[in-house]
């Protein structure tokens, strides 16, 4: 299981269409195979600030996911709507491994 990790930024005068856009997407997402779940959350300290957490079966699904033209489409009015770039870092559990 992975969980990426979506960062964006958005002028108060336009989080309301950003929320509606990350929405939009996570009901895209849904319909994938190997979503998992998301939730958005807002920043408590920078009120600019959101950030997705999306959690995918495994990496593979993911990739596949960002490929598809729906979602590259809402990504673009995205990007269009905050003008700085989307920042994605995808994490897992560590893998245990065994000391002699």
């Amino acid at each position: 299981m992975i969980k990426v990790m979506i960062k964006r930024r958005a002028p108060a005068d336009k989080q309301k269409e950003l929320l509606d856009l990350i929405a939009k997407l996570r009901s895209e997402a849904s319909k994938q195979a190997g979503y998992i779940s998301g939730e958005t959350l807002n920043s408590s300290d920078k009120p600019d600030e959101f950030l997705v957490i999306s959690i995918w079966d495994d990496e593979f699904f993911w990739k596949k996911w960002i490929a598809t033209e729906e979602r590259k489409a809402i990504q673009g009015q995205i990007d269009k709507l905050i003008g700085t770039p989307t920042e994605y870092e995808i994490y897992r559990f560590p893998r245990k491994t065994s000391v002699p």
